[in-house]
């Protein structure tokens, strides 16, 4: 442990005088670049996701029923964020981070080059499978290994992490625009094949740089003892086979995946915090520390089951309210997703450096959760005036408005949750802390699924208006609760 230590610390001390990407470790240009081009292939696929299930066949589409076909988008959005568990547990006990993320990689493009390449549904299921499997490890470690290129006091933490959510940005913002593109011209076929383009740039770059990562990132906190292996593989094998007997049975269904993915999570998350505060190697402070993360993990939830339903609600919205008519030529529905992105774009180096500005008189990551989520539910009051509209009603610019209320509220929450995630872990679960603030992604992007079944063109009032009004209360209670809060993460701010 002290040996592993002093190693971290040693590489922390180099970086800490690295200053040759935008005043940040060069290491962190790679693990930008791999991550960009993850999100390129993600969300340019996800972007035309929904409409594919649901758009006839004459469309190029599958027929699905549309609150079917909304709620599969919100269970395998959920099921992405769940499987971070299985990246972040083979990081942390058999391969290390920048191991499991170079696979990770591998695997999404496979993924991608399914859904392209195989017909129908037999394409939708294994392409999302793959997709989910390695997202879910690439991103619990692509964020790790970007804690490990800071000390735990280095002041340009959140700033470097700031500068991190920008390259997921700049992908998610050019992945819908050019999968949208093809989709709308050629089929959605080719769409899915750009999206597996944009994944093999990304690997080809990240295989590049891999040797300029520190040690730190490549060690595995807690190994796995060689003779539970057998043990480990035993259980892999028992639950893919429970999984496809329900599946075979009808248990899990089309229809009930979302409710599936989220009893899943709820499950996954109870047991991590059980093991994690349990745990022989966890100190007290650390142990008090993970007590702290609960309501951050809470409120999380809160906030991402509105704000994931830019893929939901809003792309339904999208296709069937909102007035796309540029100049005489109908956009793409898939282009409303890369709104927010290009905000994040503009808006991430003026929170970056504002952060950066405030130093330790910035606000505490608790009062930063708590405006996050009242934003977010002042964003869904803003879908009121346009309530009830035909189709065309909502201009383009209102969308824009509403989507920079969402900008504003993720720069709050999003990359000061991946930088409050990695100061608060403990030592023997530094990826696995990562993997639980992606269940709260996970969890809120199942629940905005489920929710996605619920909202009525017909009667959009009674809908905006609760779950506005239920974030802003959630954001309030923590606002007030931050004190105690504070005290239980002890000295992490």
């Amino acid at each position: 442990m002290r040996a592993r230590k002093a190693v971290a610390s040693s590489t922390a001390s180099d970086d800490d005088q690295d200053t040759r990407f935008f005043g940040q470790p060069k290491a962190l240009a790679n693990v930008f670049g791999v991550e960009m081009w993850e999100r390129f292939s993600f969300y340019g696929m996800q972007g035309i996701l929904a409409i594919y299930l649901y758009y006839s066949a004459t469309q190029g589409g599958l027929g699905l029923d549309q609150g079917t076909a909304l709620s599969i988008v919100g269970a395998y959005g959920g099921a992405v964020y769940l499987s971070t568990i299985l990246g972040a547990w083979v990081a942390d006990r058999i391969l290390g981070a920048e191991r499991v993320l170079f696979v990770s990689a591998i695997v999404i493009m496979c993924g991608h080059i399914a859904l392209a390449l195989l017909p129908g549904f037999w394409g939708v299921g294994v392409g999302l499978v793959l997709v989910a499997i390695g997202s879910g490890g690439l991103k619990a470690t692509a964020t790790s290994v970007v804690g490990t290129l800071y000390s735990a006091d280095d002041p340009r933490r959140d700033a470097g992490f700031a500068l991190f959510y920008l390259g997921i940005n700049l992908g998610a913002f050019a992945g819908p625009l050019l999968t949208g593109l093809l989709q709308s011209t050629l089929g959605f076929h080719w769409g899915f094949g750009l999206a597996a383009v944009g994944m093999a740039l990304g690997l080809v770059q990240y295989s590049f740089g891999r040797k300029n990562l520190p040690d730190a990132a490549r060690e595995v906190p807690n190994p796995l003892p060689k003779e539970r292996y057998p043990m480990v593989i035993g259980v892999a094998l028992v639950g893919i086979a429970a999984i496809v007997v329900l599946v075979l049975t009808g248990v899990i269904r089309a229809d009930n995946l979302a409710v599936m993915v989220i009893i899943a999570v709820i499950v996954a998350a109870v047991a991590y915090f059980a093991v994690i505060l349990t745990s022989k190697r966890v100190t007290s402070d650390e142990r008090s520390r993970v007590w702290g993360f609960l309501p951050l993990f809470i409120t999380s939830v809160a906030f991402w089951s509105l704000y994931q339903q830019q893929f939901t609600v809003l792309t339904v919205y999208s296709d069937q309210r909102l007035d796309r008519n540029l100049f005489g030529w109908e956009m793409p529905v898939s282009w409303v997703n890369s709104i927010n992105p290009i905000l994040i774009i503009i808006l991430s180096g003026v929170f970056a450096a504002i952060w950066a500005k405030l130093g330790s008189r910035q606000p505490s990551t608790p009062v930063k959760f708590g405006l996050a989520t009242m934003v977010m539910g002042a964003a869904f009051l803003m879908f009121l005036p346009f309530a009830g509209g035909g189709p065309n009603s909502t201009p383009l610019l209102a969308i824009v408005g509403i989507l920079f209320v969402f900008t504003v509220a993720e720069l709050l929450l999003s990359p000061v949750g991946l930088s409050v995630t990695t100061k608060l872990a403990p030592d023997a679960f530094p990826t696995q802390m990562v993997a639980l603030f992606f269940l709260s992604v996970s969890l809120g992007t199942a629940i905005a699924g489920q929710l996605a079944s619920l909202y009525n063109p017909d009667d959009e009032v009674p809908y905006f208006t609760t779950l506005g009004l239920i974030a802003i209360a959630i954001g309030v209670l923590l606002l007030v609760s931050v004190k105690p809060v504070l005290r239980l993460m002890r000295g992490v701010r």
